[in-house]
């Protein structure tokens, strides 16, 4: 009998082409190393050729890759087109509604999405937690709430408000300062690489030595955490640190450390009714609040 592809096998061939590992295919997908190993196995022994060659560097198309690559992407492009157009004709005010935002925003979200509930109760938010930006296209989720310089052409919405990032540690950092220490001598908790692209990041590249660093982090979480425990000065989102006692601000938010907070959606979605719903409350909620992501009034 001749071996069938199914649209798990179409997406496992796109995520090692496009991650150009096992490991980043695993996390894309939802799987384990192991478990997208022993699939990959019995994808190339059910079909007898072998899709991709193991390499040092990572994993390469064959020829045969590249044919199931293109098809690949083409089928699940389709799906997935045809799942948002789907969605798109649903006009029901109730069912469920996606929202992706970063893992800095969840805990200054939650009485937002308490108040969501309370008020449209027929409506479930699923929350996904992730500080990659979700294409929508793909239906990874129905509505983005993010940081970001930009935003995808495809994708509709709004930029709600600047979001402000400011210095942050503890009581004895800020009286260091009372002192006339230097902030730049003090020590400091840093993004690691992954983290690279953000604005903080960058200054703290360029103004901090690196001797400084005391710890490093892929999230603004493991940044806040480092510095409430005092290893060192954190540059962190006003609306993360605010709300943190722990935490003291040292310095007033920095221009050249700030971004933009967008409210997104998918064209297909804007007319669905939950999608509609939960963009507006949104939008009314966080504007209300839009001095604590700007990070004024300063806290004394």
């Amino acid at each position: 009998m001749q071996a069938k592809l199914s649209i798990d096998d179409l997406h496992l061939i796109r995520a090692i082409a496009e991650g150009g590992s096992l490991s980043a295919a695993a996390r894309r997908i939802g799987l384990d190393h192991s478990s997208a190993f022993r699939r990959l196995g019995s994808l190339e022994q059910r079909l007898g050729t072998r899709l991709f060659e193991r390499a040092r560097a990572g994993y390469a198309t064959t020829p045969a890759g590249e044919a199931a690559l293109a098809t690949a992407r083409h089928l699940i492009d389709e799906v997935d087109a045809l799942h948002t157009r789907l969605a798109g004709a649903d006009m029901r005010p109730f069912g469920a509604v996606r929202l992706t935002t970063t893992d800095t925003l969840v805990d200054f979200l939650g009485p937002m999405l308490a108040a969501f509930k309370a008020e449209h109760p027929e409506i479930t938010v699923e929350l996904a937690v992730s500080n990659a930006f979700f294409t929508l296209s793909r239906r990874d989720a129905d509505v983005a709430l993010r940081p970001s310089a930009e935003v995808p052409e495809h994708l509709v919405g709004r930029r709600l408000s600047t979001l402000a990032t400011a210095l942050y540690g503890t009581t004895a950092h800020l009286k260091l300062l009372k002192r006339g220490a230097d902030i730049r001598e003090l020590p400091w908790v840093a993004p690691d690489e992954s983290l690279s692209h953000l604005a903080s990041a960058r200054w703290i590249a360029r103004e901090i030595a690196p001797e400084r660093i005391t710890f490093r982090s892929s999230t603004l979480m493991g940044l806040a955490m480092a510095a409430r425990q005092g290893l060192g000065v954190a540059a962190l989102p006003c609306c993360l640190a605010d709300l943190d006692p722990r935490l003291k601000r040292l310095n007033p938010p920095m221009d050249e450390m700030a971004s933009a907070l967008w409210l997104l959606t998918h064209p297909d979605l804007r007319r669905v009714a939950r999608v509609r719903a939960f963009v507006a409350f949104a939008t009314t909620w966080l504007e209300k609040r839009s001095s604590l992501l700007e990070g004024v009034p300063s806290p004394a």
